[in-house]
């Protein structure tokens, strides 16, 4: 193989996928060390920083090949799409899906616990009158079907989403395969 091929082809695009797979490896890192995942963020640090050495060093080695500094840069900007996709597609951990209902919020109540979701709710007194506050952790791969519901009762309520990082003594639908409602003594995120 000719070098010109080599530094102005090959070199390039083994840059670019190289930083696709490091960043988005770097994304979900992130993502693991934010809801507490250490061994996992560690694990994947170690790859992560192991494939850009690589990279950084071959982008030295060919200084005068400029096309290598745009590879680099659209496999990082790729890279972050893609580990951002992988991460929605993982759907990992919980989250706290807040319903304020101005209407009577009693169907929406007895379809989220008709679905085995734990809801707790409460009267509370809105900006325009009474409304009913109605909460829920769910799995983050639950939260589409709960927004169906909340939209298929309550089209109008407002709904608000957070990340959890952990709870304890919940009730969740069961994990596939599994008969029942699972209840948990502690929970972090798993």
């Amino acid at each position: 193989m000719s070098i010109d091929i080599f530094a102005w082809v090959v070199l390039p695009l083994l840059i670019f996928f190289a930083r696709i797979v490091d960043v988005s490896l770097g994304t979900l890192r992130i993502v693991f060390v934010a809801r507490g995942r250490k061994l996992r963020s560690a694990l994947l640090g170690f790859v992560e920083i192991l494939i850009w050495i690589v990279v950084v060093g071959q982008v030295i080695q060919n200084l005068d090949t400029p096309i290598a500094y745009v590879a680099y840069a659209a496999g990082f900007a790729a890279g972050t799409y893609i580990g951002l996709y992988i991460e929605d597609k993982l759907a990992i951990g919980m989250l706290a899906v807040r319903v304020i209902v101005a209407t009577d919020a009693q169907e929406l109540i007895d379809r989220l616990s008709n679905a085995n979701f734990g809801v707790t709710s409460v009267d509370a007194r809105g900006a325009t009158g009474e409304v009913k506050i109605v909460y829920t952790i769910i799995m983050r791969k639950d939260l589409p079907a709960v927004t169906r519901m909340v939209d298929e009762v309550s089209p109008k309520a407002f709904v608000s989403v957070e990340e959890v990082r952990s709870a304890r003594e919940g009730v969740f639908p069961p994990a596939a395969g599994s008969r029942g409602l699972r209840l948990f003594a502690r929970r972090k995120g798993k």
